[in-house]
């Protein structure tokens, strides 16, 4: 796969005129990615769940803006009619989205469920996304070069869907498992979604992407999921060790998507991480996506699922 060594946010193209839409822009790589697309030109829409959260954010991205001044678009990923919601405002404010970015997520959170049922990780991190980008392509259709660039990570790896029980309803809940099945599906999704744009005809294009270890507050509950508090303090420890000797920045975290936001040697189906160290850090680099994102039986039954769940027709179909 071809390799970026010295690719930084400097290699970003103008992107004056571009439209993007960024989930989860409050914070994290959502914020910083928001912030150097703003600065390169785009106008950037942030989805952010708390208004709150999401002014402060605004104010730093609009500072840091220097064409059309950003936007906020309240989204709560866990409310499918927050969602419409959102999508509706995004196509107001935007008839011609030019990329939209599937950023925002939860990690290893206790069992819960969604205000629409579904297990929290799963209902938030996919279906919600998913819901999002299908309310939204006819936007994107009109946008110039436009791509869908969707979030997987690390943990995918080794991670397994059950399309049978996505929700834990028969399974014994587990919040790493969850988080992995949730990554896994995002990353099956935006293949699936591109080999569906590619035989429609359709111009858009659709990528994913994951940041490797980098160090933003959104694993800060994986140690709390652990009920012993041995294992909780060692897991705690740890993430303190990867933090200071493994992890990056936010700053170098964002750059994986940020390519595959902006670069013009992206194509629809790629796959971007980090370089080094086994995925965990370094420069962008088109990476081998995983068995189950190439498998079209997979990821056609992915489809079918999250359309049965969600009770939304597909775009496209």
């Amino acid at each position: 796969m071809a390799a970026h060594a010295r690719w930084t946010e400097a290699d970003i193209p103008d992107q004056t005129g571009r439209t993007v839409f960024v989930t989860g822009a409050n914070s994290g790589l959502g914020l910083r990615m928001s912030e150097v697309l703003a600065g390169k030109g785009a106008r950037v829409l942030l989805g952010c769940r708390s208004p709150e959260r999401g002014a402060k954010a605004l104010e730093q991205v609009r500072a840091a803006a220097t064409g059309e001044a950003p936007e906020l678009v309240r989204l709560d990923l866990a409310d499918l009619e927050s969602v419409r919601e959102a999508a509706k405002k995004v196509q107001e404010l935007a008839p011609e989205l030019d990329v939209l970015v599937n950023n925002a997520g939860v990690m290893a959170t206790p069992r819960g469920h969604t205000k629409d049922g579904f297990e929290t990780q799963f209902g938030t991190n996919h279906l919600g996304h998913a819901v999002l980008t299908w309310l939204l392509m006819p936007s994107l259709r009109k946008g110039s070069g436009a791509r869908v660039v969707t979030l997987s990570s690390v943990a995918a790896t080794g991670a397994r869907i059950d399309v049978a029980d996505p929700n834990f309803e028969r399974r014994m809940y587990n919040p790493g498992s969850a988080y992995g099945q949730s990554k896994l599906s995002n990353q099956v999704f935006a293949l699936e979604l591109d080999r569906r744009l590619r035989a429609a005809g359709e111009d858009v294009i659709s990528v994913a992407a994951h940041p490797g270890y980098t160090w933003t507050g959104l694993g800060s509950g994986m140690a709390r999921s652990y009920r012993n508090p041995v294992v909780r303090a060692l897991v705690g420890a740890g993430n303190r060790i990867g933090e200071i000797f493994i992890a990056q920045n936010a700053r170098q975290g964002t750059l994986p998507q940020l390519f595959a936001a902006t670069s013009p040697e992206v194509q629809g189906g790629d796959y971007i991480g980090p370089r080094g160290l086994g995925g965990l850090r370094g420069t962008p680099v088109k990476v081998r996506p995983l068995p189950a994102a190439r498998s079209e039986s997979f990821g056609a039954a992915l489809w079918d699922v999250t359309t049965k769940l969600t009770g939304v027709t597909p775009d496209p179909a």
